[in-house]
């Protein structure tokens, strides 16, 4: 099997686990890193030689790009003290307390401050999409996804201080001060100011394919002129992102908007799921690779625990302060118990840690073998292992035992409730600006425009109702379930009517693609697929 036929096997793999990690209703990226590792143990598979310093460059940009689409800043605001306790506290406390740790155990101080820091950032690949496929109640989501995008940067920092100080052998706060402020000072402004500049491209820019170009550039250049000038490149992508979000939609056409989100929605997917496989595939290439013995794993398994016990010493008594705290304001309970056992046991390790530990140097600046880097590359990948079958495979379960998910119908309701207002906003519009005589349109252009947004009110009013049950009562599933069926039958039966017209030549392949397009769309907002 050569390089070409192992990268196809992967992409493969992909599709064929996509579907079955629904049916077996284990997360995706858990079993993405099985199949790597089970790919990586048959005999004769090539060595896939990947670049460590070239990991984080090429899978982080367009992960946390995605990611930041899927989020506001109205939103990190709103979560902004769980976010950063958990981002910017926890991730320094596990750097702490892991170091204390791996030095009790023998390793030096300086692979003790670099275990620690590579160790400490859950997976932002991993919460996302986890906490996606879970359907956790919003805030829980948003919590987890904000500690995913923003706690890489506080790791990745810690890493460049800790590593030069390993290699160097030489440790400065002012350098570390100074390391902090430049990637802030750099990172923030710089993806910001790219932002910006951005918008003002878009604006110039009349073509879907084109915006779609620049939105899939930007995230890179931000990361990597971060870099270059020693800022955050983490910073500068989720400045980007963020401002991007809050801001690009009035410059962009809808054919780009459209395409761009179809666009980064499949990059999303398909990066994260060959980066989880090529974590198990890796896996297995640095176990064969670094000296195993029992002691190693002994210290493995303690540092493991450390981390798995850690994060909930960490949550609740936070959690309980927020509960104390919005008793006394009168303000609604934040997060219950059940709630903060969950979050507790999110903390999947993944790529950011293997690829920190593949980045790790073998010699110091000296020319001496980089002490105690063996046994921090089996531990590091220990606890990516270790974590992301334990944690991933139980979080489902975790979360079935206690109840704690969000309502799909929810979604339904919430909405539909925005189409609605949306649509009443625009017939408003549309008949204050005919009745003051602009563009004077005839009547059947008036009635036209007029029927089709009462009919879109009353189907988006008809959903608001499947969300309440029948007379305010519980949701009614089954009804909603039916109406999907229906909408997606009578769906089915437009498409293959056009289909055929296009087959037998009765209809242009312009006019019918068009139409499938309109099709596809209906079907796609009513249903979800």
């Amino acid at each position: 099997m050569d390089t070409a036929a192992l990268a196809a096997l992967l992409v493969a793999g992909v599709v064929a686990l996509t579907p079955l990690s629904d049916r077996l209703r284990v997360p995706q990226p858990v079993l993405l890193t099985l199949f790597g590792l089970l790919v990586a143990l048959v005999p004769g598979t090539p060595r896939l030689e990947i670049e460590p310093s070239l990991v984080l460059p090429l899978v982080l940009p367009p992960l946390l790009f995605a990611a930041t689409q899927r989020t506001t800043v109205r939103e990190f605001r709103a979560h902004a003290r769980p976010v950063l306790l958990m981002a910017v506290g926890l991730t320094l406390a596990t750097i702490v307390v892991v170091a204390v740790t791996a030095h009790v155990l023998g390793l030096p101080w300086e692979a003790s401050w670099v275990l620690g820091a590579i160790v400490s950032p859950p997976d932002p690949v991993a919460a996302t999409a986890v906490a996606r496929g879970l359907h956790l109640p919003h805030r829980l989501v948003t919590i987890l996804e904000g500690e995913g995008l923003f706690n890489d940067a506080t790791a990745l920092v810690a890493f460049k201080v800790a590593l030069a100080a390993a290699v160097t052998g030489g440790f400065s706060w002012g350098g570390t001060l100074e390391e902090a402020a430049l990637s802030i000072g750099i990172g923030v402004p710089l993806g910001l100011a790219l932002g910006w500049l951005t918008t003002r491209v878009l604006r110039l820019v009349d073509d879907g394919a084109a915006e779609t170009t620049v939105t899939v550039l930007v995230p890179y250049l931000a990361y990597l002129g971060a870099e270059h000038l020693r800022g955050s490149g983490v910073l500068a992508v989720l400045s980007l992102g963020l401002f991007l979000t809050t801001f690009s939609h009035p410059s962009t056409t809808s054919e780009g908007w459209l395409l761009g989100r179809s666009v980064w929605e499949y990059a999303d997917f398909l990066v994260t799921s060959l980066v989880f496989a090529l974590v198990g595939y890796e896996l297995v290439k640095v176990g064969r690779e670094t000296r195993l013995d029992s002691i190693t794993l002994l210290h493995a398994a303690v540092v493991v625990v450390v981390l798995v016990v850690l994060r909930p010493l960490w949550v609740f008594p936070f959690a309980a302060v927020f509960r104390v705290r919005a008793k006394r304001r009168d303000e609604p309970i934040p997060t219950g118990w059940r709630e903060s056992a969950v979050v507790s046991w999110a903390g999947m390790r993944g790529v950011v840690t293997v690829a920190a530990a593949l980045s790790v140097p073998l010699m110091t600046t000296s020319g001496e073998d980089l002490a105690g880097r063996d046994e921090l590359l089996v531990i590091a990948l220990s606890c990516v292992l270790v974590t992301l079958l334990v944690q991933g495979l139980t979080l489902q379960p975790l979360v079935t035992w206690l109840r704690v998910s969000g309502s799909s119908l929810d979604e339904v309701a919430e909405l539909a409730k925005l189409r609605r207002r949306a649509a009443e906003q625009a017939l408003r519009l549309v008949r204050r600006q005919m009745e003051q005589g602009q563009d004077a349109p005839p009547d059947v252009v008036r009635t036209a425009v007029v029927e089709r947004y009462e009919g879109l009110i009353a189907s988006q009013q008809a959903l608001e109702q499947l969300r309440r049950g029948a007379d305010g009562e519980d949701p009614d599933h089954e009804t909603a379930d039916l109406l999907a069926r229906w909408l997606r039958r009578a769906a089915g039966a437009e498409r293959d009517y056009v289909v055929e017209r296009r087959r037998r030549g009765l209809a242009s392949p312009e006019v019918a693609d068009a139409a499938l397009r309109e099709i596809e769309g209906r079907a796609l907002r009513t249903t979800g697929y």
